[in-house]
């Protein structure tokens, strides 16, 4: 963690546990509106990032849940939906 510089802080550790089917902590990461969310996915999945067939989205989800090549889940969030 970088010991200065504005906005959140974040430090990960290395595990050597497998993810979980249904992980209880994960990563959110913010997107602006919809067109943000997709350019953002494309973009990571570009980078090896796997999108999941996730059977828990709501109707109106304002997520897209992906995968690092670990198999870690992690969301990309539309900030601009109402």
């Amino acid at each position: 963690m970088p010991p200065t510089g504005a906005g959140a802080h974040l430090a990960l550790n290395e595990s050597d546990s497998p993810p979980e089917e249904i992980p209880h902590v994960h990563l959110d990461l913010y997107a602006g509106d919809a067109d943000d969310q997709a350019t953002e996915v494309e973009r990571l999945v570009g980078l090896g990032a796997s999108r999941v067939d996730w059977p828990f989205y709501d109707d109106d989800a304002d997520y897209i849940v992906l995968a690092d090549p670990d198999g870690n889940r992690f969301c990309v969030v539309n900030t601009g939906q109402t």
